[in-house]
């Protein structure tokens, strides 16, 4: 069904920085036009975020953003209301604009234990280890805290600030034993060993840096299960080096896929169309 955009079309974006690579505007507009839905999605690259936020409230047809790197955390203040899960993390990455209010959502963590309950992975009695600590990180690991029963995460960041402020967050609102510290070579040696899953949220790797990455292939283990939440290229070095070393690999695409559709019901109110969004994202990797 062809796209018809009128005076009554519903507007839905993307704000973030860089915003160029996402893959969000194709698979949204692939998914109303399946339905027949007057909707149209857009990428906005946003340095200000506050004038950003101002713009949305000002025009008309607004119904609904993705939010993504740098502005998951730094969105919060901006709301009107926050779904108490989005709350709790502290971190938004979906925006509904209804009756002139923006509620706030988080559909990464669902997204991501999906994606890990899809592959296989048994989110029981087993220590995680997770690299990065931004906005992305938080709802996993909340959502790891809260809807799992793993029996402990190591969290292993750049930031310091950040990464503890989370460790914190995670220790004072849950009961999950958390472990923090730098990301090195030798604390990744010593979380490796001792967990079964890893999982990867730094924007390590994305395109176009497609070879980097900060865990050298000698670091993996056959007993990881690996999970990174890079979509863009859909085998990261990352993943490329963990299948060569007999891991278990999840791809960011099997997260990206269950948020956006997660993304696409708070916004339109039906069941998305997941089959047609898949479709959409493997045939740009073709």
């Amino acid at each position: 069904m062809k796209l018809s955009i009128d005076a009554h079309t519903k507007w839905c974006g993307v704000i973030g920085n860089p915003v160029e690579h996402s893959l969000s505007p194709a698979i949204h507009n692939a998914a109303f036009q399946h339905l027949g839905l007057n909707f149209i999605y857009l990428a906005f690259r946003v340095e200000n975020l506050a004038g950003a936020v101002q713009g949305i409230r000002a025009l008309g047809n607004a119904r609904g953003f993705s939010v993504t790197i740098p502005h998951k955390v730094a969105i919060v203040p901006y709301l009107d209301q926050i779904d108490p899960t989005a709350m709790q993390i502290g971190s938004v990455n979906t925006i509904l604009v209804e009756n002139g209010k923006l509620s706030g959502y988080n559909t990464d963590a669902d997204g991501a234990l999906r994606a890990l309950r899809e592959g296989g992975v048994p989110l029981v009695k087993q220590r995680v280890l997770m690299l990065g600590s931004g906005g992305a990180a938080r709802a996993i690991a909340f959502a790891l805290a809260m809807k799992t029963k793993i029996e402990g995460l190591t969290l292993l960041g750049i930031d310091d600030r950040e990464r503890q402020g989370l460790a914190q967050d995670l220790r004072t609102r849950t009961t999950l034993a958390v472990e923090d510290g730098p990301l090195t070579r030798e604390t990744l040696e010593r979380g490796v060993k001792e967990a079964g899953v890893l999982i990867h949220c730094t924007p390590i790797g994305m395109h176009p840096h497609i070879q980097e990455t900060c865990v050298p292939a000698a670091v993996l283990s056959s007993h990881l299960t690996v999970m990174d939440i890079v979509y863009n290229p859909p085998e990261t070095r990352l993943l490329r080096d963990a299948r060569t070393a007999g891991c278990q690999t999840i791809p960011g695409i099997e997260m990206f896929l269950y948020q956006a559709v997660a993304q696409f019901e708070v916004w339109t109110g039906r069941s998305a169309p997941a089959d047609v969004m898949r479709a959409v994202l493997e045939s740009r990797f073709r």
